[in-house]
């Protein structure tokens, strides 16, 4: 019933204006995001991390997801 990940976490990214595509590859093959959409709307990419601990998650939003270029806000 419940897989072995303890930690979950969504995050929606708004970033520049066709930028999308190399984002979303970018964060595909980042450490602890399990499923990466672009979006229509308010937001352009809902990213979803799972890991076995909490810390591992917020180290790879702000060490690693809020460091890419052309990522403009972030939303946890």
């Amino acid at each position: 019933m419940f897989n072995e990940y303890t930690a979950t976490a969504f995050v929606l990214l708004n970033c520049e204006l066709g930028s999308e595509e190399n984002i979303i590859q970018q964060l595909k093959n980042t450490d602890n995001v399990k499923y990466v959409y672009g979006t229509f709307g308010a937001y352009d990419i809902l990213v979803k991390l799972e890991s076995d601990h909490a810390e591992k998650i917020r180290e790879t939003i702000t060490r690693k997801i809020r460091q890419i270029e052309k990522i403009s806000s972030t939303l946890t």
